[in-house]
């Protein structure tokens, strides 16, 4: 009697043992990612304090207003996405309108396992904007990426924002950005863009900022400063000068 009390003892014991694995490996099973869907579409909005671009102010130094939507293809890497902001310098330049409207779409992939690539192309549109040569313009660009660093290359396919006999004009992208604790990531850039055949009007310019994504938004706090002062607002002011910019982003 004894001996099938230990039996039946043991037999418990081991369909216990065997009912708890199998709880551990449906927990472990529900704890893995979720796959992403074939179609992705997210919607942005913002606030800067100064609208940036490649280092000097759109905005005459002042906050800009913005938004976008992006769409994703993921079992190929075919993305499109448009994005806006409102913008002073058309004005500025001795024309009109204050949006700037921004079409894109291109492919992201792997080239191999540590390097991912991303090609495409991007209109910007300056509605009314009344400049001769008008200011709407459109880049083909390419990147690499490696971990936190990547390089970028874009070229105009038309005059470069309404600079004149300015095809072919390019910029130079280099960027590392790198979480260094608990979410805080570390932004650091340079960049060159060269206006062809304007030679005054090329400059450098260079950011070293933080990103941090707090769930209810995302908050930017960046250095930036341009080597040039061939871009002056109409109030005399240096739209290249060093300046923080504080930006604040709702991805939903």
């Amino acid at each position: 009697m004894k001996c099938l009390t230990k039996k039946l003892t043991l037999a418990a014991a081991l369909t216990l043992a065997f009912a708890s694995m199998g709880a551990s490996v449906a927990r472990a099973e529900d704890a893995k990612p979720e796959a992403k869907p074939d179609n992705e579409i997210s919607y942005n909005v913002g606030l800067a304090s100064d609208y940036r671009y490649r280092g000097y102010s759109q905005s005459r130094l002042n906050p800009a207003l913005q938004g976008g939507a992006d769409y994703t293809h993921n079992p190929t890497g075919f993305y499109a996405g448009t994005w806006l902001s409102t913008i002073k310098w058309t004005k500025d330049a001795g024309g009109s309108g204050d949006v700037e409207w921004d079409i894109y779409g291109g492919k992201r992939g792997e080239v191999t396992k540590d390097i991912s690539y991303d090609v495409g192309g991007l209109y910007y549109f300056y509605p009314s904007n009344g400049l001769h040569p008008n200011a709407n313009t459109f880049e083909l660009y390419g990147q690499l990426s490696a971990g936190p660093f990547s390089l970028k290359y874009s070229q105009s396919t038309s005059n470069l924002f309404g600079t004149p006999d300015s095809k072919r004009s390019g910029y130079l992208d280099a960027a590392f950005n790198y979480d260094v604790y608990d979410g805080y990531n570390l932004n650091l850039h340079v960049g060159h863009q060269n206006v062809k055949n304007h030679g005054d009007l090329s400059y450098s310019d260079y950011k070293v900022g933080v990103t941090k994504d707090f769930g209810f938004a995302t908050v930017s706090l960046a250095a930036i400063y341009a080597d040039t002062e061939a871009y002056i607002a109409p109030n005399g002011k240096n739209l290249a000068k060093t300046s923080a910019v504080l930006t604040v982003t709702k991805t939903f």
